[in-house]
């Protein structure tokens, strides 16, 4: 974990505890998208116009975890998941399309209506504190007529890269070995969660909001933890957090949420419910077994109850097969992708043997929530060679050669040793 990371997560872990991450008054601007998203909805209940949204899928087995194919030239399966092959954004452009973007799922991809589905929103946080059983609700079609935002946001697993704690540093690493296939950046559409959260009536002395999944209930150990939820300071939630209906121009793939899920940027991937339907918004912290039980560093440097994760750490990937072959001899332009959830990358160096040199930046991703890069490189010789890559974001925070380890080994961000064969 970076200095910035932990100072970032130290900050807001003393908010929480402080009781000081509160909701801001309503400004002037507010008060304007306010009024234009309380017109909309009174359009919406006046003149109950249909409007276009996806089904549930059909001819799916209800009994699988994934929804979608699973190519193996797309994706890896992993138990209940499903990795994204670098060597998939081949000839892609900036965003993952939907066929190939990674899935991560604790039980299985519920098969939701779009029609009845409703969220639901109850807590003392909100004005009256309306209850779980009394909830203030918003329809997926009135949530369609608030004003909507594009995001081109990067969600990432938190063990994105676990599989190399084993495998470069011979330490443990329990849970799904994901090698850095478990991230993709997407465009999403759809409403801030801070403007669902004003027209519900948040209150100013707010803390926390916890979404809750609709998919299935987790049970582990014997012991049902009930569905995937994790709390957001009110902060965070206020800021950048959308509540997404479409992805990448298109509904939500039940995969990923349909019909509507949570997009939190730079955040691990678990700030991102999928299929949220309740959400409970309160004037004091709020605890899951997401941000208490997982999803927060044990071990070595850390105290006694963990750390809790925010943001991302730096990561570097090749979009090319594990193991590759490659002609010696003859040039090779080496692509990849840099990203870091504590700000845009600023720049990325590319070793192959012989040191390393500096990667060129795609001019277009300067500033985005991923950056492609490209390298030139010619093998010397048929035989064995490893290439590494390492991004620097505008934070400083740039890749190790060696992640800190921790008992769930979450947030690898060494430099990952990729081997090619030349021939």
């Amino acid at each position: 974990m970076s200095h910035a990371e932990a100072d970032h997560d130290t900050r807001r872990s003393r908010q929480w505890l402080a009781g000081e991450a509160r909701g801001a008054g309503v400004d002037r601007d507010r008060l304007l998208e306010l009024g234009v998203a309380m017109a909309a909805l009174t359009a919406a209940a006046a003149e109950r116009e249909p409007v276009a949204m996806a089904s549930a899928p059909v001819g799916v087995d209800p009994g699988t975890p994934i929804a979608k194919p699973l190519p193996p030239e797309l994706l890896r399966p992993l138990d209940t998941n499903a990795e994204m092959r670098w060597t998939a954004l081949a000839g892609q452009g900036y965003v993952v399309p939907n066929d190939r973007f990674f899935v991560r799922n604790h039980t299985e991809t519920p098969r939701l209506d779009a029609d009845t589905w409703r969220l639901r929103l109850f807590g003392t946080g909100l004005r009256d504190a309306p209850t779980r059983d009394a909830p203030v609700e918003f329809s997926l079609d009135e949530l369609r007529r608030l004003p909507a935002e594009d995001s081109d946001a990067l969600l990432e697993c938190a063990g994105n890269g676990r599989r190399y704690f084993a495998e470069q540093q011979g330490e443990p690493a329990p849970g799904v070995a994901w090698g850095l296939g478990g991230v993709g950046v997407a465009r999403w559409r759809g409403v801030r969660l801070g403007t669902v959260l004003r027209l519900a009536g948040l209150r100013d002395d707010a803390v926390d909001v916890m979404p809750e999944g609709l998919d299935p209930d987790y049970v582990t150990g014997g012991i049902n933890l009930g569905r995937v939820r994790r709390p957001l300071p009110i902060a965070k939630a206020l800021d950048d957090v959308l509540l997404a209906y479409e992805m990448n121009g298109e509904p939500l793939p039940p995969d990923h949420g349909f019909p509507v899920r949570l997009v939190v940027p730079g955040w691990i991937g678990i700030a991102s419910i999928k299929w949220v339907g309740p959400v409970e918004v309160s004037t004091t912290p709020l605890f899951s077994p997401w941000n208490t039980r997982f999803y927060r560093m044990f071990g070595p440097g850390h105290p006694v109850g963990g750390t809790v994760l925010g943001a991302q750490p730096v990561k570097s990937a090749f979009e090319l097969a594990w193991d590759a072959r490659v002609p010696a001899g003859a040039e090779v332009l080496l692509h990849g992708r840099s990203w870091s959830g504590n700000g845009p990358i600023e720049r990325v160096e590319v070793d192959t043997g012989d040191g390393w040199r500096p990667a060129d930046l795609v001019a277009a991703d300067r500033g985005g929530a991923w950056q492609r890069w490209t390298a030139r490189w010619r093998p010397p010789a048929p035989g064995r060679f490893t290439l590494r890559a390492r991004a620097t974001d505008t934070t400083g925070a740039t890749q190790p050669d060696r992640a800190a380890p921790n008992t769930l080994a979450y947030l690898f961000d060494a430099v990952v040793h990729h081997p090619v064969t030349a021939h």
